[in-house]
């Protein structure tokens, strides 16, 4: 025998707050990515000779990296100085050689939000630059 399937309890969900416009991203996320991301690259190990220091380093920064969303990145990359800005395309690249599932795309977004601020002398100040990320 069939069980009973004229219950209406599942039409009490609100399925429109599932709707993308109403969607409302949370202001104060964006603000601890973006204080966590200026942390990550004022406290890089540069000159260290440590490379397993360089290496935590390195992926806490793109856990950082790959926490924002691309439509808070030109945010995050035009609250950072210019040093800053160097810093991050340091690890850009870095994350370039390593890629992991996804990153690439997102790593992109950052390099491409990064060099409309930082412009080519950033990239040609990261290639010539003998510290390292």
């Amino acid at each position: 025998m069939a069980k009973n399937t004229s219950s209406s309890a599942f039409r009490k969900i609100d399925v429109d707050q599932y709707n993308e416009d109403n969607f409302k991203e949370e202001d104060a996320d964006q603000g601890k990515h973006i204080d966590a991301l200026k942390t990550v690259l004022n406290t890089a190990p540069l000159g260290s000779k440590n490379q397993q220091v360089k290496d935590n380093a390195l992926t806490l920064t793109l856990r950082v990296l790959l926490a924002i969303k691309p439509s808070q990145i030109e945010d995050a990359v035009q609250s950072l100085e210019i040093e800053l800005i160097d810093v991050l395309m340091k690890y850009v690249y870095k994350g370039f050689e390593s890629p992991s599932e996804g990153s690439s795309g997102h790593l992109l977004v950052w390099h491409e939000k990064a060099y409309n601020i930082g412009g080519l002398g950033s990239i040609v100040r990261v290639l010539a630059d003998t510290k390292r990320a």
